[in-house]
């Protein structure tokens, strides 16, 4: 028996959004959402019902990033997009189509919500001159207790 095709569908109407973080929110007509049958537990139900959710969005094309985002998010999802450019999410862990629609949703704001993440630049900073002394006159004891080593040896 085979299984039959998963239909890939917009996920609902274009005036509902999934939020990422409070600048970015995704359009839900740009998420293509697929449902497909999931394996695991579940008996018999996992068989007759298609309860995996697969959500893909196109980071390339959305008008949800500007370009600086867009780089950021292409840049640090590289390994994770296909040739044209969509992140795909997958949730299978839940017996209900609608929890694992709402996990994968949960899971791509996180994933792109990392991605946007700005790491703050680093300041340069010098030793303090109290640290350089105690640097040094470590250097100073360690050659001591060495050197007090080496002339056991020698008597």
């Amino acid at each position: 028996m085979s299984e039959p095709a998963a239909a890939a569908t917009p996920a609902a109407p274009p005036g509902d959004a999934l939020v990422v973080d409070d600048r970015v929110a995704i359009p839900r007509h740009e998420l293509l959402v697929r449902a497909s049958r999931a394996g695991g537990a579940g008996g018999q139900h996992v068989n007759k019902t298609s309860s995996r959710i697969e959500i893909r969005w196109n980071v390339r094309t959305s008008t949800a990033l500007d370009e600086p985002a867009r780089a950021r998010v292409l840049a640090k999802l590289a390994s994770r997009l296909d040739g044209e450019g969509n992140v795909r999410v997958v949730s299978s862990e839940m017996r209900s189509q609608l929890q694992n629609r709402t996990r994968a949703e949960q899971r791509l704001a996180q994933l792109i919500a990392k991605a946007l993440v700005v790491p703050k630049a680093r300041k340069r900073t010098k030793p303090s001159r109290a640290a350089k002394e105690n640097r040094l006159q470590e250097k100073k004891k360690q050659s001591e207790r060495k050197r007090n080593r080496r002339s056991g040896f020698d008597d």
